[in-house]
């Protein structure tokens, strides 16, 4: 299961550390990094995810203070030079307490109770959703879907076997599908990212076609792709 993480830290080099630890665990995905706690409240009411690494002394608003706000329910690792922060952590229920300078060991113990944490509350991810069509319910595997084209009042999807056409609209797509997988980057098209050869200005290259980036679109598709 993959982890989607934030880092939120303004200190450059405690920085590159905690990434570079983020870096060497195939199961964390970083999102992005922040080195105040607005930017970062900003893209958490935006995006959810499912861990923020965190220094409480940043710039802006302290971490104590962007958790308070948030109200993120989400895993949290504090992290921070100052012991007498702890009992405040445990107050706001984090997962875990990162005092500085810590190894990688330390830090793969608290991404240990992260997994274990998550395993108990995420539901299993479905690896096929039910396409409906004019005449039955098509299975589509969701590693087979290449991209969706809205056409009017339907609905293609393009799969790497076959194409399929829907009334279904892209609401339902949106809901249904995982926005880490298969992501809107226009009012007609939605992408799956696994499947994207190069992109090229505001055009996307997939199965030999090249599909438009809306500015609508354009800050959430790029904060997802590039992860920090």
């Amino acid at each position: 299961m993959k982890i989607n993480c934030i880092i939120v830290e303004d200190e450059p080099l405690a920085l590159e550390r905690v990434k570079g630890y983020v870096e060497k665990l195939p199961y964390l995905q970083l999102m992005g990094t922040f080195d105040n706690g607005m930017d970062a409240m900003v893209f958490l009411r935006l995006h959810p995810v499912q861990l923020i690494l965190l220094d409480i002394n940043i710039g802006g608003i302290s971490g104590i203070q962007l958790l308070e706000a948030a109200n993120a329910s989400c895993e949290v690792v504090l992290i921070t030079a100052y012991e007498e922060y702890a009992i405040k952590g445990y107050e706001l229920n984090v997962t875990d307490y990162l005092l500085k300078p810590y190894t990688f060991d330390r830090f793969m113990q608290a991404m240990d109770k992260v997994q274990h944490n998550l395993s108990r509350q995420a539901p299993a991810v479905p690896s096929f959703i039910f396409i409906k069509t004019s005449w039955r319910l098509e299975k589509v595997a969701l590693d087979d879907i290449l991209y969706i084209e809205g056409k009017r009042d339907y609905h293609k999807v393009y799969t790497l076997h076959k194409q399929i056409m829907t009334l279904q609209p892209f609401g339902w797509f949106e809901q249904k599908l995982p926005p880490a997988q298969v992501c809107r980057v226009h009012k007609s098209y939605m992408v799956a990212i696994s499947k994207i050869d190069s992109i090229e200005r505001d055009g996307i290259r997939i199965a030999g076609i090249t599909i438009p980036v809306s500015e609508t679109y354009k800050k959430d598709f790029f904060a997802l792709i590039t992860r920090g």
